[in-house]
């Protein structure tokens, strides 16, 4: 069962203040890789993470086609450092989208003046160190 310590939340909810914005990996359903920086990146609650899907690029068309997705939290600072895998969903619209959309820090909203973005919530399956070591499963 994946529980995210209070470590982690605190880790991945300030990485954008702190100067280690989280590090969202992507492939497409043919396979194709996409990476980028998800600076609302967000500890959802206890088993899920979630982000503000501002940009609209590839990423969110790799999710759509492939849901499987790596986020990579790193802060050399305080040596923390995870990998979360899971699976992703975009919400368009409805309670979730505005539950995000209300946790979302203020530095990426402001670039998303129109709030036209969504939000993505992904369900974590394992969290492992960055050498691969299993830390929680849901096997």
């Amino acid at each position: 069962m994946i529980e995210l310590t209070p470590e982690m939340q605190t880790a991945v909810n300030n990485a954008l203040a702190d100067g280690v914005p989280c590090i969202l990996a992507t492939a497409s359903a043919d396979g194709k890789p996409g990476l980028g920086y998800r600076g609302s990146m967000m500890a959802f609650d206890g088993q899920s993470l979630a982000y503000w899907e501002r940009a609209k690029r590839g990423g969110l068309d790799n999710i759509r086609t492939s849901p499987y997705v790596i986020v990579l939290y790193r802060n050399p600072a305080t040596s923390e450092a995870w990998k979360f895998l899971g699976r992703a969903t975009v919400h368009e619209d409805g309670d979730i989208r505005d539950q995000v959309m209300a946790r979302t820090v203020q530095r990426e909203l402001d670039r998303d003046e129109e709030r036209q973005g969504f939000a993505v919530m992904i369900e974590l399956d394992r969290i492992e160190t960055l050498a691969g070591q299993v830390v929680q499963s849901q096997d």
